[in-house]
């Protein structure tokens, strides 16, 4: 057993460095507080990583990757909008508050499990359990996907630290408009590069959106502001 949780953390710890998984955290943890993200990804991988090692040792069948991709596309699409919408709930509403954790915590478990069935390494999961000890690559599987994503979160929490809330919601929203395009064109046109194109298409569009607004609030801003104009001019007596 030791043997397949050394194999299966090395393999799934390698192949989400990078992944979209990754990002994913990074941009919960931009948000919500970090236990509450890590909390969500390790249930929903702990899920996806039993499903993984069920199928590669006793049915060997492949799931319904493409419908799987579309839902998991929507709901991000849906996190999005939610994350533009914000919460009308203060801090020192503590109940209220508990219920912003709770949906939190929902909200990442439910989009972590969407967008890992099917994803590569679920797929290197399954492949694992085919010809190993099922509980030592469902358990050196998951403990490898939670430490990458803990390195994003990480990386989410103190970028969090340091700018603007406002930026953060609306670089937030744009990912997971990203991360919903790139998922339902994965789903609808499976086996191509649709996904991937769709998601830089929408990051470019948000990018030159987001850069022609601030250009067009700075040039307000100096039309209403003479001083920023005239100062140098010289005074009349």
């Amino acid at each position: 057993m030791l043997a397949a949780i050394l194999l299966s953390f090395g393999v799934i710890f390698i192949a989400e460095l990078g992944d979209k998984s990754q990002l994913m955290a990074m941009t919960f943890a931009l948000r919500y507080r970090w236990w509450v993200v890590l909390g969500g990804i390790t249930v929903a991988t702990t899920l996806v990583h039993l499903v993984s090692v069920a199928v590669g040792h006793y049915l060997g069948v492949a799931l319904p990757t493409a419908a799987i991709s579309i839902v998991g596309g929507i709901a991000f699409l849906i996190f999005g909008l939610w994350t533009l919408r914000g919460d009308d709930l203060t801090e020192d509403e503590q109940n209220k508050a508990g219920r912003v954790t709770r949906s939190a915590f929902i909200a990442v478990a439910s989009a972590f499990f969407l967008a890992e069935l099917g994803d590569k390494t679920m797929l290197a999961t399954i492949t694992l359990a085919t010809d190993n000890d099922w509980i030592g690559i469902w358990i050196g599987s998951t403990i490898g996907m939670v430490a990458a994503d803990a390195l994003a979160i990480i990386v989410g929490s103190v970028l969090g630290k340091h700018l603007p809330e406002g930026f953060i919601k609306i670089g937030a929203a744009v990912l997971f408009f990203v991360f919903g395009v790139w998922l339902l064109l994965d789903g609808i046109f499976p086996d191509s590069s649709a996904g991937i194109i769709g998601g830089a298409v929408v990051f470019g569009i948000s990018v030159v959106s987001a850069l022609a607004r601030m250009a067009w609030k700075r040039s307000r801003a100096t039309d209403s502001d003479p001083h920023l104009v005239d100062d140098n001019r010289t005074p009349i007596d």
